[in-house]
């Protein structure tokens, strides 16, 4: 059976780009990896980050635009993007959030205690401590490698019909259910990121699209022959997978699982170097060959955005 090793990338709708720049890179201390345009909209950037090199696993990617609507968490969509932080480092993280006036709250669940907080969009984070998964060689903002946020611990799933998200995440993508806990069904796939998957099962509001929710959770593929296989059993499953596309960083495939959750399966290779040396990831637009004649009149229409240490991390 094939199985994937878990989460590749998330990617989710903001409004402001800089905003969302001084929060991801600025408070949670990720690296900005990527600063590209919405290949379906090049009027709109593309940001992702993650740790120093954007290893799948890592990876959450934005949309921001201004002129978006409002949206709502709800079935149809990830409600909680989790991530994993070294064993120890929790009290730093509830020090550093109150610095920067970040509310938060405690929860438990599966005996792992949660730190829980919103984005400035609205998009509901949370970390945990695990020891699963390599240190973040990335230190940016006061954050010691020891304490940094080393990647994805996994996601919450709001399905209209978890039971048979719980079914395809397991007969399909291979994870193994590992338990149930009061609302949640838990998941685990075998990789040391990303891999842990909470299925909602108690009711929630429809999700409508738009800023401060999640548009795609995206699933690790090997290679390009691993895709191909994962594209042929998702139609032998009775799914439709789109055509294979190019996204420059990984090839993806797209389609909609039974609860209205928008999935997509991403290769690993050839990951963010593939344009730009590994010491200058992030630095500068990027563009597809096919917009380069249009670097001009882009560059002078985006918004200017940078990486730059907080007011509040200087006092």
């Amino acid at each position: 059976m094939q199985k994937t090793a878990g989460i590749h990338h998330i990617t989710a709708m903001v409004n402001d780009p800089q905003r969302n720049i001084d929060f991801y890179a600025g408070v949670l201390g990720l690296r900005l990896v990527k600063k590209t345009i919405n290949f379906d909209r090049p009027e709109v950037y593309h940001l992702y980050f993650g740790n120093e090199s954007g290893q799948p696993g890592t990876i959450i990617t934005f949309f921001p635009w201004a002129d978006q609507l409002k949206g709502r968490i709800g079935t149809g969509q990830v409600g909680v993007t989790s991530y994993v932080i070294p064993p120890g480092s929790r009290s730093f993280w509830e020090s550093r959030l109150k610095k920067f006036g970040v509310k938060f709250y405690k929860t438990e669940r599966f005996g792992e205690t949660y730190i829980a907080f919103q984005d400035p969009d609205g998009l509901e984070l949370e970390l945990v401590e695990r020891e699963e998964g390599p240190l973040n060689t990335w230190s940016f903002s006061g954050i010691p490698t020891d304490q940094a946020v080393k990647g994805f611990s996994g996601a919450t799933l709001i399905s209209a019909q978890p039971n048979k998200t719980a079914d395809l995440l397991e007969q399909v993508l291979g994870l193994e259910c590992v338990g149930q806990e009061e609302s949640f069904l838990r998941f685990k796939s075998g990789g040391e990121l990303g891999n842990t998957i909470d299925v909602k099962l108690s009711p929630s509001v429809r999700g409508l699209m738009g800023a401060g929710t999640v548009h795609h959770i995206a699933w690790r593929a090997k290679n390009e022959e691993d895709h191909l296989k994962w594209r042929a059993l998702l139609q032998e499953k009775g799914f439709y997978p789109t055509d294979i596309l190019d996204r420059n960083y990984f090839n993806a495939l797209y389609f909609h699982e039974e609860g209205g959750i928008l999935f997509e399966i991403a290769t690993d290779p050839p990951g963010f170097t593939a344009d730009e040396p590994a010491d200058e990831l992030g630095t500068k637009l990027m563009l597809p060959s096919w917009l380069e004649p249009q670097r001009e009149e882009l560059e002078r229409s985006l918004p200017h955005i940078e990486v730059h240490v907080l007011e509040e991390e200087m006092e």
